[in-house]
């Protein structure tokens, strides 16, 4: 097993200070993530931040963060991010906190619009982005285009075979739709965090099936770091139950087939 099974703990200063410079494999061993999905969402922004400051970077594109970034301009200030705001769609900028610069392009098109700058970016980030994108391969291989030589590129990202996430991809997409609205009012159209259509086009949690792929967009140094369990089943007791066992079983057998979230991180050379 990659993991132990132990508490969920903080991001540490040491931490990051302690593991080889050279490799994000090393730096993900230094940093001894939990294998529950809280962590990943508890640790996300922090991880970015260690990551940031670990390789000496500071141009940081967030990739569809539209209405809702992951930093404030106080954050950006704060930490010393020359932060860009992206999304595909003009309505979703529109929605970015004032402030905070934009640049509208499609990660999976040609890059042929105006806001693209090829190597201009130290890092670039995405939060439950992926499964959302049609070409997911074509998506790394312009991150490889925009990121400058030895840049990051992280991907949080929904995993397939999940079952919870099997079944939202299996379902008619008005089933989906449905089930989600019920459980989560504000995922509805008209609300503060509406459903896109999902794909799960290589939304893996597994090294060994994104590797080959990944080699192809031009990227060498690859970690896929796992994460099992999330949060649906909150208001189901009898569920929930089923669902923490089954994730924890498969986190001990190190299962990535059914991995429910994973950070796919990559790094340029330089």
């Amino acid at each position: 097993m990659s993991m132990a099974l132990t508490e969920r703990r903080p991001l540490r200063s040491q931490d990051a200070a302690a593991v080889d410079r050279g490799s994000i494999e090393s730096f993900f061993a230094g940093l001894q993530p939990d294998w529950h999905s809280n962590w990943a969402w508890d640790h996300y922004e922090a991880t970015i931040l260690a990551l940031m400051h670990q390789f000496g970077l500071r141009r940081l594109c967030e990739i569809g963060g539209g209405r809702d970034p992951l930093f404030t301009v106080e954050d950006a200030r704060r930490h010393g991010l020359d932060l860009i705001v992206n999304d595909i769609d003009a309505g979703e900028l529109a929605l970015t906190p004032k402030g905070l610069r934009t640049a509208r392009f499609d990660i999976a098109g040609d890059l042929s619009e105006p806001d693209v700058a090829r190597g201009g970016y130290d890092m670039m980030i995405s939060r439950m982005v992926f499964e959302h994108v049609h070409d997911v391969e074509r998506a790394w291989a312009n991150i490889h285009a925009l990121l400058a030589p030895g840049g990051i590129g992280l991907a949080f990202m929904p995993t397939l075979w999940a079952p919870v996430f099997a079944l939202n991809h299996i379902l008619p997409k008005a089933a989906s739709r449905a089930i989600m609205h019920a459980l989560f009012p504000a995922r509805r159209q008209d609300g503060d965090d509406p459903v896109f259509p999902a794909f799960y086009d290589q939304c893996r949690g597994s090294r060994a099936a994104l590797e080959p792929m990944l080699q192809r967009a031009g990227f060498r140094d690859v970690h896929v770091q796992p994460f099992w369990g999330s949060g649906y089943f909150e208001r189901m007791p009898g569920l929930r139950g089923l669902d923490a066992a089954f994730n924890k079983l498969a986190a001990k057998a190190d299962w990535r087939l059914v991995t429910t979230y994973a950070y796919v991180v990559v790094r340029k050379e330089r």
